[in-house]
């Protein structure tokens, strides 16, 4: 077997291990809790079909985008599904699911509320293209939420070992982000930084049995260390400059769809009472 094959982890597998499942726990529980307050129509979820990212949330729409390697590490299959501008499917959860290249989303400027991106970073050959299209189709305040693995921990060592000697740890095709450079990348596109949440300090043993010893460290790290967490969790919000909200706009939109075209929010021209 090539070098090259053996770096990358089967990522299905990696989510059934003790060490997928902990995280996975971990990052659901806190989704749960992240969304449930966020408000809108349309609702977003780029790839790891292996979360439900948007289950509590309320939107009318709540779709999974998946591309061709969201499509390799699906849990199941979908019949007839392609990893192309296709009509919308369901998945087996009663998600609808769009396919489509992650970097040229099908969807037009100004017309999603929130987007999850659970490790997508991770996966995409270009990080900074994906953020560009999230931006793009993000209405102005709306939500945008990043998971990924933190470099700067005792997981991202081990990776970073285990690259090096052919046997990585976590099943990402990209160098892991850090959390400070990843602040950068969204602060320049715009968005403000609302808040970034830590998790997951065991440190990354294979076993249940091992996980479970170390327990412990999950109060004392999130009291003591809190920055250095195996995985991360960003929300930002989309500001547009010189826009200011004066109420609530309620604008009934449709289903959303490939093509969606957003409201329209500029103002027609100031006719004369007298006319």
């Amino acid at each position: 077997m090539d070098k090259s094959d053996r770096t990358i982890i089967d990522w299905p597998a990696w989510t059934a291990s003790p060490a997928g499942r902990y995280v996975l726990e971990w990052e659901q529980e806190q989704l749960d809790r992240m969304v449930s307050n966020v408000f809108g129509y349309h609702a977003l979820q780029l790839g790891l079909p292996q979360l439900d990212a948007l289950r509590e949330n309320r939107m009318t729409y709540r779709g999974l985008v998946l591309d061709a390697a969201s499509a390799a590490s699906a849990p199941y299959t979908l019949p007839g599904a392609q990893p192309s501008r296709a009509p919308e499917l369901h998945t087996p959860d009663g998600r609808s699911t769009v396919w489509c290249d992650h970097l040229d989303l099908p969807f037009e400027a100004q017309s999603v509320d929130l987007i999850v991106m659970p490790h997508t970073l991770e996966f995409t050959s270009d990080p900074h293209r994906l953020l560009r299209e999230a931006e793009r189709v993000l209405m102005p305040e709306g939500q945008l939420v990043i998971v990924g693995f933190n470099s700067l921990s005792l997981w991202g060592a081990r990776q970073s070992a285990g690259k090096l000697t052919g046997h990585p740890f976590l099943p990402t095709q990209q160098d892991l982000i850090a959390f400070t450079r990843l602040k950068d990348w969204i602060k320049l596109l715009g968005f403000e930084l609302e808040r970034g949440r830590f998790g997951c300090y065991r440190p990354p043993l294979s076993t249940d049995k091992w996980l479970g010893r170390y327990e412990f460290m999950e109060a004392a790290g999130d009291r003591w260390w809190a920055i250095f967490g195996a995985v991360y969790m960003v929300t930002a919000i989309k500001r547009v400059r010189g826009m200011r909200l004066v109420g609530p706009l309620k604008v009934k939109k449709p289903v959303l769809a490939p093509s969606l075209k957003a409201a329209a929010t500029t103002p027609s021209p100031t006719r004369n009472k007298d006319s």
